[in-house]
């Protein structure tokens, strides 16, 4: 079996081990903070110990490479969650925000 036979590369920006929704960026960021891989597994139960070695492996064996992914991906989660906040509030949010703004008033009065 190859390195690469444990993940799905969905396109150059999504990257998941193979059959889970779990992106590889999900384990490499638990390995950026000093986890173990037997932590990691506590934090991904569903994933076993040999996929989170793999995922390790391959990462140090593709370094420049998956830093360069996980640069992306950091850029366009913050884009997204920059478009987010630039965008209307969602109906709830807008009718929370009116109850409020009317108790804030019967209270000043």
């Amino acid at each position: 079996m190859k390195l690469e036979d444990y993940f799905e590369f969905l396109n150059p920006d999504d990257i998941r081990i193979k059959g889970h929704r779990i992106g590889i960026d999900d384990v490499i960021a638990y390995y950026w903070k000093g986890y173990t891989p037997e932590k990691i597994q506590t934090e991904l139960p569903t994933l076993s110990l040999e996929k989170i070695y793999a995922t390790i492996t391959y990462y140090l064996h593709n370094r420049d490479e998956i830093d360069a992914y996980m640069s992306r991906l950091a850029a366009w989660r913050e884009q997204r969650y920059q478009e987010w906040l630039a965008s209307e509030p969602s109906p709830a949010v807008k009718r929370i925000r009116e109850i409020k703004a009317q108790k804030e008033e019967n209270t000043t009065k």
